[in-house]
């Protein structure tokens, strides 16, 4: 392991925490010096998007103020790690750099240049589980293939058992003797600035970034939504899902703790816990294969989908960003997304359908929209989610499935609470039209305060048209596909 008087660099990157987090275990009783790069030279085009940045800006200022009562402030810098971190661990003494395994492929290809930057002088990189479940590698086939379909995975990973029981934080740290000055936080410009809104406004209403927020997040979560969670999870109108995905995106919190809570909230009744570690497992699923599929976040799995003929068209897509489809459940959704930086995960399928098939517009255009606007943006959940909704990923949703944008907003939404709270347009709509405004008769529009085409607009496409224009495109590459 080295020298383990020498100090240790922790290098925090998307595990904002001191709970089970295994670098601090790692650390013993060495000095140590925690440090954060904001490093987007490195990532290019996935960089952390405008609402991950604002995360991202909260929970530094978290975790900073938890170091710094345990004795070790966080250190911040900005640059290139493979540069930056050799530095400081030679003007320390560092022996070591401790950091979370990443998964990313521009994140693997930094560790290994700064893997090598170490090396030549001495020093280790020691990159350490604690981000998933299980790592890529430990989940094989019998063939000792990768996996590319979700249901056998996630019979191998149960297979596997529960994962290691969580680790406390940390009571004390023992800092380096003479820690370096680096930037104080709002000098990285993570958060919007003049002469940019404040789009941001209304995301502290919903979050609280950073560990401690991860944690009163998970016990409300345990204490109601969990117990109900198979049904209530689809109906946006209501709090049912656990709203865990930004701070395990960020690493507030470990997958393994929540596995562990839910099991133990519930008793350890599997069967009521299995609909919730489902979740959970998806998003190891979503690992796996860009671990094993690096080029997910970019390219089709399905060769046959690069040549797909999207019918591209920036007033389709904008009017699809903004919420102006004139189909209100798809609408709502992405109001949702703009004013909240998270959008309900039902609606997120029925939006991401509408944009692919509807629309025929390419799904890495949606999933850019995403990454930006998103704070739960995560490069594995979100390329392998929308590779599942256009039918080009390895275990995708079949071509001939397209959401009809109504029923699903009559079925999820039959109240209308979702929608009269993000659409607030329709709100004096009778609920029998709520979802399909176009039907409503003049004297009931009139009576909603309502001009379709003025106050909300008239459908962007016919569902029936698009949906035969969709099946048709679709067939032809399917049917390619499978030839």
């Amino acid at each position: 392991m080295g020298n383990m008087d020498a100090p240790a660099l922790l290098w925090f990157r998307q595990d904002l925490r001191l709970a089970d987090n295994p670098i601090l275990a790692a650390a013993g009783h060495r000095p140590v010096l925690p440090v954060f790069v904001l490093d987007e030279a490195a990532a290019g085009r996935w960089a952390p998007g405008g609402a991950a940045r604002w995360w991202l800006h909260h929970s530094l200022a978290a975790l900073g103020a938890a170091l710094a009562a345990r004795g070790a402030p966080l250190l911040l810098l900005r640059g290139r790690a493979e540069a930056l971190l050799p530095a400081l661990a030679a003007r320390t003494g560092a022996a070591e750099v401790l950091a979370g395994r990443l998964y990313e492929p521009w994140a693997r290809a930094r560790d290994e240049r700064l893997a090598a930057a170490l090396r030549a002088e001495g020093r280790r990189l020691v990159l350490l589980p604690g981000a998933l479940l299980r790592e890529p590698e430990q989940v094989r086939s019998g063939s000792g293939r990768p996996y590319a379909i979700y249901t056998p995975f996630a019979r191998a990973v149960a297979a596997l058992g529960d994962p290691p029981p969580p680790l406390p934080a940390p009571e004390r740290l023992r800092p380096v003797p003479e820690a370096p000055e680096g930037e104080p936080l709002a000098a990285l410009g993570l958060l919007p600035t003049p002469p940019q809104p404040d789009w941001a406004a209304e995301f502290p209403a919903l979050w609280t970034p950073g560990e401690a927020g991860a944690q009163a997040r998970l016990a409300r979560f345990l204490a109601g939504p969990l117990r109900d969670y198979g049904a209530a999870r689809n109906n946006p109108g209501t709090e049912g899902t656990s709203g865990l995905s930004p701070h395990l995106r960020w690493g507030e919190v470990s997958p393994a703790q929540v596995w562990h809570a839910a099991l133990a909230a519930l008793g350890g009744d599997r069967a009521a816990a299995r609909p919730f570690l489902a979740e959970l497992l998806w998003r190891e699923f979503s690992y796996h294969l860009l671990w094993h599929r690096p080029e997910m976040p970019e390219a089709p799995l399905r060769p046959r989908f690069a040549a797909f003929p999207w019918a591209r068209d920036p007033a389709l897509l904008r009017a699809w960003r903004r919420g102006r489809t004139g189909y209100p459940i798809v609408d709502a959704g992405m109001r949702q997304l703009w004013r909240l930086g998270w959008m309900h995960n039902r609606v997120r399928m029925i939006a991401a359908s509408f944009l692919v098939k509807h629309l025929l517009q390419p799904w890495q255009d949606g999933a850019a929209w995403f990454w930006d606007t998103l704070v739960d943006a995560d490069l594995a959940s979100n390329s392998a989610s929308w590779q599942w909704v256009a039918g080009c990923g390895t275990d995708a949703a079949p071509y001939f499935r397209v959401f009809n944008p109504v029923l699903q907003g009559e079925r999820f939404d039959p109240a209308g609470r979702y929608v009269r709270r993000f659409v607030p347009e329709l709100a004096r709509l009778p609920d029998r039209y709520l979802h399909r405004p176009w039907e409503a008769p003049e004297a009931v529009l009139r009576q909603a305060g309502l001009a379709l085409g003025r106050d909300y607009p008239r459908p962007v496409v016919e569902h029936a048209a698009a949906r035969r224009r969709a099946l048709a495109t679709l067939r032809e590459v399917a049917e390619d596909d499978a030839a």
